[in-house]
């Protein structure tokens, strides 16, 4: 798979150089790509593989990682950075400030599109990775009472005993907005924790499910499932590249370099590489390099 994808981005990149000239892959002038991050794991490693795919297609790189989520748009659009991982969601309700869609490919398509208008930017690929909210119940307990869904949780709620933060029983988006879709939660009890213990608690026996995020490093272990919102109350937050739209149209194989990446990814594998750093204590570049190695 390696040597394919190696393979394949050459082969583009020679096509662009044949087809344009001075715009391939080694830049006799010394141009740069500029990769930006967010300052959270998940981010870093998403940013290291696109660094890593762009090397790999012969592009100098130059890593400007761990920018301030309120500036990072800002960065992209002013031209200090060619290229990030973004979430859709973000992009849709932060970013653009549009309604709430909760259909993952209406959302890429008006964010690509809003992108493209508004800021110059390109939307690469949408990744099947994502990075939302949800419900994450003990797997013995999702077992024993034949919960796969937020649907079989809203109905079986009398044996589950909830823990969430206080804000998520009356936040918006929390749990009135799932109650406004799938009914009524009468849970066997419910008990309000700090976020940062939800698992500790869990594996605890103390409750049997709260909410959580669906690329949790946690999530990578059998001892507990994620919930399907088969009525897809939360809107996707499925990761995409970003990149500036003179950096796409000037070296189309960068794009297609990122591309690769995001095509080798999905939610259960973004999980596990969080997990690796998260749990495991490695560094966000090793796993990075080691799952990049391994394609």
């Amino acid at each position: 798979m390696k040597r394919r994808m190696r393979q394949i981005i050459c082969l583009t990149a020679a096509a662009a150089i044949l087809g344009a000239g001075a715009a391939g892959c080694q830049k006799s002038g010394g141009d740069k790509i500029v990769v930006g991050s967010k300052g959270f794991t998940e981010n870093l490693i998403l940013s290291e593989l696109y660094a890593l795919a762009l090397e790999d297609a012969g592009f100098a790189v130059d890593r400007k990682f761990e920018i301030s989520n309120a500036v990072i748009h800002t960065s992209i659009v002013n031209g200090e950075i060619d290229v990030y991982p973004e979430y859709t969601g973000t992009a849709l309700l932060t970013i653009l400030g549009e309604e709430l869609i909760t259909d993952p490919q209406k959302v890429y398509d008006e964010v690509k599109d809003k992108y493209k208008e508004q800021y110059k930017l390109d939307v690469l690929d949408l990744c099947e990775a994502n990075d939302g909210n949800g419900l994450v119940i003990r797997t013995e307990a999702a077992d024993k009472y034949g919960i796969r869904t937020i649907s079989d949780l809203q109905e079986k709620a009398a044996d589950i005993r909830f823990g969430s933060t206080s804000d998520f029983m009356e936040r918006e988006d929390g749990l009135p907005a799932l109650e406004e879709v799938y009914g009524k939660f009468d849970f066997k009890s419910e008990n309000a924790f700090d976020n940062a213990l939800k698992y500790e608690i869990m594996s605890s026996d103390e409750v049997d499910c709260v909410p959580a995020y669906t690329t949790d490093a946690q999530l990578s272990q059998d001892e507990f499932t994620l919930l399907e919102d088969d009525r897809q109350v939360w809107p996707p937050y499925n990761v995409i590249p970003v990149m500036r739209e003179e950096t796409a149209s000037k070296y189309p194989e960068a794009a297609a370099a990122i591309n690769k990446i995001s095509g080798s990814l999905d939610t259960q594998t973004m999980s596990k590489l969080n997990a690796e750093v998260d749990l495991d204590k490695k560094e966000y570049d090793e796993v990075a390099k080691e799952f990049y190695d391994s394609l």
